[in-house]
């Protein structure tokens, strides 16, 4: 053996090391292998910032591994991903094996690769650089600040709020930006507007056309704002006799949109699979890595954490060749299409989000690929080689319909020439609003002079309507717009508000909940410049300036800590947040304010500590006119049951309490149809624990106490047979089958560990 060679996942590993052959050992870090201690004091701002790392527990085996394998090599190499984290890790287990004495008398070099193939592979051992210490550094002060922040934070949240509470730097930006969105839907006044839409038809064929100028002045759009105005002018429409006064054509050109970066990627795949942020990672993840293909491990695309939009010219040409050959001259533009990144801090050595080779149609891919992953690769596939396809020619078509003082327009398109669009259109974040079918753009053909028939007119009644609540694409593009986070951080910011339960989704959409608003509330008022959008993109400007060296980084912690520590120290000592009410307290007369503790907001009297009444937000009992009716009837007495919200959340009880004290789970736990191996009689159902945990528990119970905590599967197990396997997932092992059976070790892996 002449060198070890040091990648992050064990799914690559074995692919690598076949492509370099004799000689080269390939051994997996399994990601990070040191981190901050899990204590306060791992980040010194007293000692100019000083950090602590620690050898995380589980890694000590995969550093012995490297450690013991290097003993028999001439040389390291580091072969982690080429960004930010990566270039980190390759620097922790040189730091580790250096400081083990390890690396005495032996070469330390670095390799990066955009893919994983043998030519990617060969290109890079042919150019080896050193670990970026850039890099390093812009990495080291982003983890420092998170630190600094959630643990300043967190016991601050726990104080003055509830326990259990965290804040993290981007995070409560993120959080900020949902609950800014959902005031302004509750603060939105809608405004009443009214168009009159007529059915026309010519000789041609029929159309729609809106009224659009009355005695030769244009509506705008509240110029009828009252129904009965709208419906004499509908009336005035409907008797008019009109003729086609000007046609107006024009041909207009629509580009594709260039290859996925990491954050269109995440958007995209939001819009048009469902998938959230971070299964689109673990997805993109494995197909990174390698998918078996014929008996050999294959890489089929392109390293998935980029914000660069650069393709090498290898692709290109590849691409070109593959749309002559089969979409044909027409859809192959004169020269490749060269796209430019937007962000100035993008990394231009890297490369957009493609296809490691497009003979990998998604078709033929079909049978290799599970559904996800084929759904995904389709996707990534059809948006790169589209990104080099001829754009699309619309004829627009603009005709104008007079009658006696009154005018109508109608607007419509029709496809000249696909392009593009013949493969791939990119999806819409609001597709009931932002795109219209074929149909409805299409017009009949028109000609100046034409007799135009009005069969009916329509006053149509409309509202304004607030911005829409947030979905994971766009709020994925608003953090991208405002320079907030790195798109590499984005899939797990939005899983961990989802994890502390500060946000809900409803329909696909962010929706905070009571708790998520009070952090907010407190952390506005107490930290309005920390958790400001254009603070924390400037901060993402100061790291960005370390990683190209434009800058030194314990200056950046240095400036950001002093006045976040005189904010927290102002915060400490402030009253514990409340919301006012008009309610006065029953024991001492002093006024009640609504505070937020740990099963939901409840009453206090603002005498605390010497006053301790304390009651329910609404208080004991709902009056019959708040109580919320179900469809389902009370089991024994009859009576409609109602959501109530109790303890541990909403549950249906009888309407006729306290008479009848009847009391179900709101929702009715899923049977898994999976038969209890134990009683043989029930089956497991899926259920909350009171903590909100999901666990699987036997129908038959309370007579069978059998229950899991991991998903029962209905696979029996290929080693032992036991009936049914389970899915556990872990952040170290990614997502495994394992056997129900404790004294069987089956187990198989399902899902890569998200290294997002």
């Amino acid at each position: 053996m002449s060198a070890v060679v040091v990648v992050e996942s064990p799914a690559k590993a074995k692919t690598i090391e076949k492509y370099l052959g004799k000689g080269y050992k390939v051994l997996a870090s399994y990601g990070h292998v040191r981190a901050f201690p899990k204590k306060d004091g791992s980040v010194d701002p007293d000692n100019d910032f000083a950090i602590k790392y620690q050898i995380i527990d589980d890694k000590k085996k995969r550093l012995d591994a490297i450690d013991k394998a290097l003993k028999r090599a001439d040389e390291l190499i580091l072969a982690s991903d080429l960004d930010r984290e990566g270039e980190a890790i390759a620097w922790h287990v040189a730091e580790v094996l250096r400081e083990r004495g390890s690396l005495d008398g032996k070469r330390v070099r670095r390799i990066t690769f955009n893919e994983i193939t043998k030519r990617a592979i060969d290109a890079a051992m042919a150019s080896p650089t050193e670990v970026d210490m850039q890099l390093v550094d812009a990495q080291q002060a982003r983890s420092a600040l998170d630190y600094l922040v959630g643990f300043t934070l967190s016991p601050l949240l726990w104080r003055k709020i509830r326990s259990g509470l965290s804040a993290g730097r981007v995070q409560s930006v993120a959080l900020r930006l949902i609950c800014e969105r959902e005031q302004h839907i509750r603060d939105f006044d809608a405004k009443e507007f009214w168009t009159v839409e007529a059915a026309c038809a010519v000789s041609g064929g029929a159309f729609s056309a809106q009224l659009h100028a009355v005695d030769g002045k244009n509506l705008g759009k509240f110029a009828i704002t009252d129904g009965v105005n709208a419906k004499i002018m509908a009336r005035r429409v409907e008797q008019g006799e009109f003729k086609i006064t000007e046609i107006t054509k024009k041909q207009a050109k629509q580009q594709p949109s260039p290859p996925f970066i990491t954050t269109t990627l995440q958007m995209d795949a939001s819009r048009k699979l469902g998938f959230t942020a971070r299964k689109t990672m673990q997805v993109a993840q494995k197909l990174y890595e390698g998918i078996d293909v014929g008996g050999e491990m294959v890489g089929l695309i392109s390293y998935m954490r980029t914000d660069s939009l650069n393709v090498s010219e290898d692709a290109l040409a590849e691409m070109r060749e593959h749309i002559s050959e089969h979409y044909g001259v027409d859809y192959l533009p004169p020269k490749p299409r060269h796209f430019k990144t937007k962000s100035k801090n993008a990394q231009e050595a890297h490369e957009a989000i493609r296809p490691t080779a497009f003979a990998r149609t998604p078709e033929a891919m079909k049978r290799v690929l599970d559904a996800d992953g084929w759904k995904l690769y389709q996707l990534i596939w059809k948006r790169a080689l589209a990104s080099q396809m001829s754009p699309a020619v619309l004829d627009q078509v603009r005709a104008d319909l007079t009658s006696d003082g009154l005018s109508l327009r109608a607007n419509g398109s029709t496809l000249a020439f696909p392009g593009f669009r013949k493969l791939y259109i990119e999806g819409s974040d609001e597709p009931g609003k932002d795109e219209k079918s074929d149909k409805d753009r299409l017009l009949p053909p028109l000609a100046e002079g034409d007799a135009v028939n009005v069969k009916k007119t329509d006053a149509k009644q409309h509202f304004t309507e607030p911005k829409p609540r947030f979905s994971e694409a766009t709020l994925v593009k608003e953090l991208e717009a405002n320079g907030i986070g790195r798109p590499s951080t984005y899939a797990s910011i939005l899983n961990v508000l989802r994890v502390r339960q500060y946000v809900e989704m409803e329909k696909k959409r962010f929706v905070p909940t009571d708790v998520g608003e009070w952090v907010n509330k407190f952390l506005v008022s107490s930290f309005g410049n920390i958790v400001d959008p254009a603070f924390t993109a400037s901060v993402e400007e100061k790291l960005d300036a370390v990683a190209r060296g434009e800058a030194a980084w314990k200056p950046i912690l240095r400036d950001f800590w002093i006045p976040f520590k005189a904010a927290v120290d102002i915060a400490a000592d402030a009253e514990r947040p409340t919301e006012a009410t008009d309610e006065v307290c029953s024991e001492c007369g002093k006024p009640m304010a609504i505070k937020l503790g740990r099963y939901g907001k409840f009453l206090a009297c603002t005498g605390y500590p010497a006053c301790k009444n304390a009651k329910p937000l609404n208080g004991d009992k709902q009056d019959d006119a708040e109580l919320e009716l179900s469809d389902e009837k009370c089991g024994k007495c009859g009576s409609p049951m109602a959501i109530k919200h109790g303890r541990y959340g909403k549950f249906l009880g009888c309407s006729a309490y306290p008479e009848c004290k009847n009391i179900q789970p709101l929702e009715k736990p899923k049977d898994t149809g999976i038969g209890c191996p134990d009683c043989g009689k029930g089956t497991f159902l899926e259920k909350k624990s009171r903590r909100g945990k999901i666990f699987y528990s036997c129908s038959a119970y309370p007579k069978c106490k059998t229950a899991l905590w991991n998903k029962p599967v209905d696979r029996a197990c290929p080693k032992c047979n036991a009936p049914f396997v389970t899915e556990k997932f872990t952040k170290r092992r990614g997502t495994e089958h394992v056997c129900a059976n404790e004294t069987c070790d089956w187990k198989e892996q399902i899902e890569a560990p998200d290294a997002g």
